[in-house]
């Protein structure tokens, strides 16, 4: 379970002050497959980040399992974040020079597991990508780029995904079959929470929290 009580994100810049987040309460419970939906500007990636332990609050508390997230304890965030969370975004960030074999065991650098390769042999065949494992990102698709950056946030067998408008580079059909993976997922037992302006993407979701200026509509 993830709990965010009275969240404050602010911006400074030379003397202007940004709101990025304002007074957000927020509960994601295991198992939800949640939607935040709003406007391009309105904090939605920042609200993820925080989530994901990527950005630092300017005020408010947030725990993860009963546990509370000290921020200013680097070493703590770093270890908690690894262990908790997957991550996948809009612009793929694959490493161009490396196959998709070895943008997977990236995804396991950090981890201590005795077969890796095995892993990752596993989660491309689960992702229906093993065909493409010793092929380079830009031999791929627009949809197996996005497949093999999900295999990287799933490697690691993270309990939370947190998707950054995972279908906002790709065509009708590669998205459906991007949501289609994250539903799969989310029925497995995973936790995914996923950044959308669409709002039909969105009904997917079994939760949508809606998202204006910095703040929780409903």
């Amino acid at each position: 379970m993830l709990h965010l009580q009275q969240i404050c994100k602010k911006y400074r810049t030379q003397h202007i002050e940004t709101m990025a987040l304002n007074q957000i309460n927020l509960t994601v419970n295991s198992g939800e497959f949640i939607a935040i939906l709003g406007p391009s500007g309105c904090g939605k990636s920042t609200l993820l980040n925080t989530i994901g332990l990527l950005d630092r609050p300017t005020s408010g508390d947030y725990s993860v399992n009963n546990h509370q997230v000290c921020f200013q304890q680097k070493k703590h965030t770093n270890a908690l974040r690894l262990q908790t969370f997957g991550f996948v975004f809009q612009s793929f960030y694959l490493i161009d020079d490396l196959t998709v074999f070895e943008n997977l065991m990236l995804g396991l650098k950090y981890r201590s597991l005795d077969n890796k390769a095995q892993r990752v042999t596993e989660i491309l065949h689960k992702l229906g990508i093993d065909h493409r494992a010793e092929h380079y990102p830009c031999q791929l698709s627009g949809g197996q780029q996005q497949r093999c950056a999900v295999g990287r946030a799933l490697v690691s067998n993270p309990k939370v995904i947190l998707a950054d408008e995972p279908t906002g580079n790709l065509d009708e059909d590669s998205s459906a079959q991007v949501i289609s993976l994250l539903t799969q997922l989310n029925e497995e037992g995973t936790t995914v929470i996923m950044v959308t302006h669409s709002e039909s993407i969105a009904e997917v979701a079994s939760r949508v929290i809606r998202m204006k200026a910095g703040e929780i509509q409903r």
